[in-house]
């Protein structure tokens, strides 16, 4: 993740948005991410890859990512090219997978916003706007450790580059 303010369209969906809905279990068995990026919400939307741009913001309602502490769900997004995921409230194993994988996720109580709204999700401020129709939302900001982690590409990227020992 380059800068902190992240800029897409809205693709938006409703509550309890599980694991096996964003990537369904019989498409967990590879390593490789474009395959998961091709059958992402394939159940809930088939036209959502045909939909998305590199960029786009998904937005949820509550409990986004319940079920299953599967790692592919949130990998499955962000291969796909989804940049951020804003939610009403995320299922907690989702959220701190998200964040260690390196997808930025943010808690907040949006309104009025509809699949195709420009975004513009600013996550040291925790703030959501909705530049289509001229609306904003505040969020808790994100932890400044988890920042840091989603800045250096997830947990894995930031102990690569923050680790103590030699190689």
């Amino acid at each position: 993740m380059a800068n902190d303010l992240i800029r897409g369209r809205a693709h938006v969906y409703g509550d309890d948005i599980n694991t096996d809905v964003i990537i369904p279990g019989k498409y967990t068995k590879t390593l490789d991410l474009e395959d998961l990026a091709r059958h992402v919400l394939a159940d809930l939307d088939p036209g959502f890859r045909s939909r998305m741009k590199p960029g786009d913001i998904l937005v949820a309602g509550e409990n986004f990512g319940c079920g299953s502490s599967r790692e592919q769900a949130p990998l499955a997004l962000k291969a796909s090219g989804v940049a951020a995921v804003a939610a009403k409230y995320f299922a907690r194993i989702f959220f701190r997978n998200a964040i260690n994988i390196g997808l930025p996720v943010i808690e907040v109580d949006w309104g009025g916003i509809e699949t195709g709204d420009e975004l513009r999700l600013d996550l040291n401020a925790g703030r959501l706007e909705n530049i289509s129709r001229h609306t904003g939302f505040d969020a808790a900001p994100l932890p400044r450790g988890m920042l840091i982690i989603l800045q250096a590409g997830g947990l894995a990227s930031y102990m690569k580059i923050h680790r103590d020992y030699p190689e």
